[in-house]
């Protein structure tokens, strides 16, 4: 997916001079064909990312479109103040990518684990907020990224994950409903399509239809949506590979508690506790130990069904 954005990058600079690339100390050979044809428009910059948003800001405010490349913890955490002040406060059209949202630096440890991101960025004023799902709705996607208002945040699986999204035209700030089904709802962002998928196959077995809203914006989210399909089902549980507090599941909650419907939802969000993640492995170990799982998915639905809502 990495590989497959800043493909996108490159390939819409060479016919948008509006177009610069601006990467904090990224890899020997990152976008060299980028650097070899356009390169007053190609920047690496050191390890310093308020130095990185600081630049692509004031290129922005020269009418500039800036995408700004580095690893997702850093490009949040490390830089909070610039982006918040340079980007969000000016409305600049920078666009932050940022590589290994979720736990997918498992090897490096916690330091490296953007497991708050989301929460991070949506609580900043006129941040736009992109999570797809695989490479191909990656390549939707992009196009649309350079004459979008404001500053977005791109969100970037490992690469090599499964092509699970439908080709069909892509709009920043829509929901994709993906499966249609009255008993449930299962709300998702990013690569957790994957696994929901898997999970109302595992549901569909059992007698149990579950819709399936796969949300590749999560800010501006797409609230109607949520509305609409959350009020024709008792059951509705969000899954993210990001801390339950302030992402996904907590936008959908917002939506659910102010919706006023008149009977009760059953309500589970799915994800990273309130924890730094304390153990080293792969992805999918990490996203086991913390049970976001397709089981989970499953099992937490059933145990709603059956009226348990403390699963």
């Amino acid at each position: 997916m990495r590989k497959t954005c800043l493909d996108c990058v490159y390939e819409i600079a060479k016919t948008d001079p509006r177009v610069f690339f601006v990467g904090s100390d990224l890899g020997i050979g990152t976008l060299k064909e980028f650097k070899a044809e356009m390169p007053d428009r190609y920047f690496m910059e050191g390890v310093s990312e308020a130095n990185l948003i600081g630049m692509s800001a004031g290129l922005a405010l020269e009418g500039k479109v800036v995408y700004a490349n580095t690893i997702a913890t850093f490009i949040t955490r490390r830089c909070f103040e610039q982006v918040c002040l340079d980007l969000c406060l000016h409305n600049v059209k920078v666009r932050l990518i940022g590589n290994g949202g979720g736990v997918v630096y498992a090897p490096l440890g916690p330091t490296h684990l953007a497991t708050e991101d989301i929460a991070i960025m949506r609580a900043l004023p006129r941040m736009t907020i992109l999570a797809p799902a695989d490479a191909t709705e990656m390549r939707r996607m992009m196009p649309l990224t350079v004459d979008h208002p404001g500053p977005i945040y791109i969100r970037l699986a490992k690469g090599g994950d499964p092509i699970v999204t439908r080709d069909e035209p892509f709009t920043i700030g829509k929901i994709f409903p993906m499966r249609e089904g009255r008993d449930a709802v299962i709300i998702t962002t990013g690569v957790m399509l994957q696994r929901a998928l898997i999970a109302a196959e595992m549901l569909h077995a059992n007698g149990i239809e579950a819709s399936i809203l796969h949300c590749p914006t999560v800010k501006p989210l797409d609230e109607n949506v949520i509305r609409d399909y959350a009020g024709q089902a008792p059951v509705i549980v969000t899954v993210e590979e990001h801390t339950t507090v302030g992402g996904l599941g907590s936008a959908v909650a917002e939506v659910i508690a102010e919706a006023c419907f008149p009977a009760p939802k059953r309500f589970r969000r799915i994800g990273i506790p309130d924890v730094f993640p304390d153990q080293y492995g792969s992805q999918d170990t990490l996203l086991a130990r913390y049970d976001i799982t397709a089981e989970k998915i499953c099992s937490t639905i059933e145990a709603l069904q059956n009226g348990n809502r403390y699963h």
